[in-house]
Order: structure tokens, then sequence, then C-alpha cells
């Protein structure tokens, strides 16, 4: 349901078998280096990659406080948001390199028995008979079950049995049907193919009338014209997995991802045996769903996937927050995890690397979601990644600081219309970004930078006392730090001479360590900026009582991790006008939403 081993293959080779991106894909390595780096991880045992551990948030190199507000906000979210709660229950795990710093169960994981439609209530099991969340509580992950199928595909890349830009028909004619003969396996695997995002496959009769309806449909764009997420990509390359290797989905996903892991907890169909420790779903029946199903508890909520006996390509995997967390430590490793290796790092690469650049907003790797604030909160860079999944689940991990987060919660329980929108996606994204420290740059002198905030819907001003810049000639020198939501959230340098009756943007420069000098003409700065400090230099009006400010506008919906400035100094002449590093002057800083940050 829309919601929301062999060697690997190299860039040199995929470069060659990119054949219709029309130079839009430029390859980049992962980023070296997080904002402040976490401990360094022992290797595992016998020489292999890093596993996942229980630490503290100092170990993981995170703040515990932001944390602990992490796991507040979250049980906030079990009461009404803003008229019913949005999940009965959830557990969160969150961690950075090898540790786990978090790992908690809120609420019930089956508290409704049924929806009751007149009074919009849900109707609750004897006390006796609901079960608390628990840190192992197994979930029907949804639309997240759309990554299992993505590593999958990109296993049979590296192995030569799937070419990237090869057609779909050349696997399964009969996919080259109805217009989609040029459907592209990437285009599948990055949502560009052209298919509507959903058609009710669970009304045919058959499996067999099932898989024609998708081999029928004709796509509503031309191929790689248009991005637009559809749960029957997946299913198509499903069909496609199945052909190749001549194995079911629910084989492969065991051969290939949950075997050599060790995630015991990950599975389709999970037995009669797991229903105690699963949370349970919906009160499914029309007109909300498309079944009449009652309680669903134990099996695949989405009625395509049920339709399709439990095993889909876009839905039906059910799994524990501790296994997807080490999916997502084995893909920050770059495939591997301990002793074991599902990818190559080349691999892990083009799954987190953009190919939708012509659809801005779309960001998409090979199966991934990336750069997406609207759940990804202040986690999301270019290169963070991810997926969430219509019953309250999502993934998200963020490569530059090697931080991970697992958001699992039952939020169509009892009813899908209980809950709307991702908000305590965000918050939970928004603490663990916060966590990592940014500490004050480097060279500076200073113990504690000036940090703006997240908040959204606010204006924040950092202002400085007047300067007399009338002799000319006077610049200010700082260091600056900015990841925004680009475009929504703007930080401004601007200036007075009147007081404060009107201000005009002032243009600067900056400079990132081993970049180029990048020219601000606005006066603005919006976006992202590689989560590392820059030197600014911006030249001043001459006035007699010139007044500077940063100002930051951030609109309603998400943030980024905001901005820092540190070691604001104005000279002319020779003259030094203003040094934050002297207390008189520090003093004079008027400060409206901003505030001294050590970490």
């Amino acid at each position: 349901m829309v919601d929301e081993e062999p060697r690997g293959i190299t860039r040199r080779q995929l470069a060659g078998r990119v054949t219709a991106l029309g130079g839009a894909l430029a390859f980049a390595s992962l980023p070296a280096g997080p904002v402040s780096a976490a401990p360094p991880e022992p290797a595992a045992a016998g020489g292999g990659l890093p596993t996942l551990r229980r630490g503290s948030a100092r170990r993981a190199g995170l703040l515990a406080g932001h944390l602990d507000r992490l796991v507040a906000e979250a049980e906030a979210f079990l009461g009404p948001s803003p008229e019913h709660p949005w999940y009965a229950g959830a557990v969160l795990l969150a961690g950075r390199g090898g540790t786990v710093a978090l790992h908690r169960p809120l609420g019930m994981a089956v508290r409704y028995r049924a929806y009751d439609e007149e009074t919009d209530t849900g109707v609750e099991f004897p006390a006796d008979r609901q079960i608390p969340m628990a840190e192992d509580t197994v979930f029907d992950l949804a639309s997240v079950s759309k990554l299992f199928t993505s590593v999958l595909a990109v296993q049979q890349i590296e192995r030569g049995t799937l070419e990237l830009e090869a057609a779909v028909a050349t696997y399964l004619p009969d996919f080259g049907r109805a217009g989609k003969e040029n459907v592209t396996i990437r285009q599948l695997l990055t949502h560009t193919s052209g298919f509507r995002a959903w058609i009710p496959l669970h009304k045919a009769p058959t499996y067999e009338e099932r898989i024609r309806l998708v081999l029928d449909e004709a796509p509503v764009s031309a191929p790689g014209t248009a991005y637009l997420y559809s749960d029957l990509n997946m299913i198509s390359l499903q069909l496609v997995l199945e052909k190749v290797t001549g194995r079911s989905l629910d084989v492969l996903l065991r051969d290939g991802i949950t075997g050599p892991l060790g995630m015991d907890r990950t599975r389709y169909n999970p037995p009669a045996s797991w229903k105690p420790v699963i949370a349970a779903t919906e009160d499914a029946r029309p007109p909300w769903s498309g079944l009449d199903r009652g309680l669903v508890w134990g099996e695949v909520h989405d009625e395509n996937a049920h339709s399709l006996g439990g095993v889909a390509g876009h839905a039906g995997v059910f799994s524990c927050a501790w296994d997807l967390a080490v999916l997502g430590r084995t893909l920050l490793n770059g495939g591997g995890y301990g002793r074991a290796r599902i990818l190559e790092p080349d691999s892990v690469e083009l799954m987190f690397t953009d190919f939708n650049t012509g659809f801005p907003g779309d960001g998409h790797g090979l199966g991934f979601e990336l750069h997406q604030h609207w759940y990804m909160g202040a986690m999301a860079t270019p290169r963070t990644a991810g997926h969430t999944g219509f019953t309250g689940t999502s993934l998200v991990l963020d490569p530059t600081t090697d931080s991970f987060l697992v958001v699992l919660g039952n939020s169509v329980h009892p009813v899908r219309g209980w809950r709307s929108g991702s908000a305590p996606r965000v918050a939970a994204a928004n603490r663990l970004a916060r966590a990592v420290p940014v500490r004050p740059a480097p060279g500076r002198g200073g113990r504690a930078c000036w940090f703006s905030g997240m908040a959204g819907s606010t204006v924040a001003t950092l202002t400085l006392p007047a300067l007399d810049t009338s002799s000319g000639g006077a610049r200010l020198r700082c260091a600056l730090w900015w990841d925004t939501e680009p475009h929504a959230d703007l930080l401004t340098l601007e200036a007075t001479t009147d007081g404060g009756s009107s201000w005009q943007p002032v243009p600067f420069v900056t400079e990132r360590r081993g970049g180029a000098p990048e020219q601000h003409a606005a006066g603005t700065a919006t976006g992202w900026s590689g989560r590392v400090w820059h030197g600014l230099t911006a030249g001043l009006p001459a006035a007699r009582g010139l007044t500077l400010r940063w100002r930051y506008a951030t609109d309603r919906l998400y943030v980024g991790r905001g901005v820092y400035v540190d070691g604001m100094r104005v000279r002319a002449d020779g003259r030094v006008l203003f040094d934050e590093a002297r207390p008189a002057d520090a003093s004079r800083v008027e400060a409206a939403g901003w505030s001294r940050s050590a970490d």
C-alpha cells in the first residue's frame, strides 16, 4: 500500500551500462567523517566489520539529553495527536557507529479488538488480553519491505543476472505490453517507470489474474519522464527476480539477507506461534479497507500483498527494530556485517546515490528515498537514505554522521483514519540529529558558538551592536555552519543604517576547507552545506551607525539541523571594531531565538 556474494559491480562497469541518464548522475564517495566523530568502533570478532552492541549515548558520540527528549516526545503521540493517538504503541531504536544508544518500547502492541465507526472509538480488549510493546515486538513493515526487494535486485545486478539499464521485458516478455516495452530495471527501482501509484489487485479472483493486471497495466506517463511512487514497480521487480533466479521472493529474502545477517525475526508470513509478539494493525472492513477481514493481527495488512499470498515485492515483510538496525548497520558498513557480506561497497553507494536529479525533491537511489525532510526531519541530507511504511514504520540512515533511526509504530491500530502525516518520525529524527554534537569552530578559540535552534515557524535574530564603518573597508569575518530545509528555511545576513527601520541584505563569501569560495550575492544561505564549518567574509557598507544581524526564518513544516555562527569579528583600517572574543563586545550581542551552544 502506498504510504506514505560474487564480486560487486564497479563504477566503471556501471558507467558502461548506464545509457539513459543524460549525464545527470554523478557518483560521490560516502562522506568521510561525521559532524563530530563518534568513538572508533572495534572490528567484530574474527576481523569482520562492526556489528551492533548496546551502549551509552556517550559511547555512541551522542548527547544523552536529546535521546531522553526523543523518548518523551514520542510518548506524547500516544495521546491525542491532535484528536486520536498517532499510534497505540511504538518501538524506538537509535544509534551511531556500532552502538545502539536507545532501544525503547512504548504503549501497547495489541490494544483494540475492533473499531466503532459510529462513535469513532476503539473497542479495547480486556486489560488481561492487551499486550504491551516490547523491544522485540514484530511489526508489519508495509512499504519498508521495498528496501528488501531492492537489496535483492542489486544483488542480482552484482551477479550479472540483471542489468540496471536493461528493459524489464528482456527478463519478463509479457511485461512489454501496453507501452511498457522500454521500462528499465532502474526505472522500477527509482519509481520513474510511469506506473500509477496503485491498483486494487485484490479484486481479481485469482493470483494469475492479479499478476495479469500488473502486466497489462499501461503507464500514465512516458517511462523516465516523471517520478510517481508506485507499488506496481516493486511487484514487477518481484516477478523479475523470481523469473531470473527460479526462486520465490521469500526464499530469496532468507538466503540473501536474513540468513547471512542473522535476522531471525524477519520474514514473510510469520507463523502462528509468533502472533503474541506481533503488533496488531487494523480492524479492516469496508469502506476504509478493500477487504472485510476484521482485526488484522499476525497477517499482512496490505490488501494487495494479502491477495498475493503474503509475499510481495512492495509489502509483506515482518521484522523487529533490532533486525532493521542490523540491516541499516550493514548498509552503513558498505554491505557487510561482522564476517557476513550481502553487497559490495560500490553497490551500496548506488543505493545511496540520487538517480532522480531530473526530478527535484524526489531524490531516489536504488530502492531508497533520499533527502526527504517530511519524515527524515533534520537527519535529511542528500545522502540520507530511508523509507516509510503505511502501518507506521520507518528506517532512516545518515552516512554523514553514521547514525541510524528506527521508528516502528502500529499507527493503523485500530483504524487508518486516526493518524495522518509523519509527525512522530520527524520529531524523533530531529532529536537524533540534535544529539549529534556540533563543536565550536576549530581555531576560533571559543568554548561555545551561537546556535539558531531548530524550531519551525520562527524568526530568530542575532544582532551585533551599532558600529562606525564610515571610514570604509570594513569586513566581517566569522565561521558559519548551516543545514536547513532547502529554500523553505533561509539564513540572511543583513544590515541597517537607520536604527532598524529598514534592513538590507549583505552579500558574503563562504569557503570550506579544501573547497572553492562560494558567493552568496543575495546575502542568504539555505540547504545543505556538508555539515562542516565554513569561513565567511563580508564587505560591509560605510556608515556611522551600521548594525549587522543574522536572521534565520523557518516555515511551519520541517527544519534542518540549523545554523551555527562562531568567532564574529569586524575590522576596518587595521582596527578591530567588534570581536566576539572580547567579553565587553560579546555582552552587547542581542540574541532572539539564538543561544550559546558548546556541543
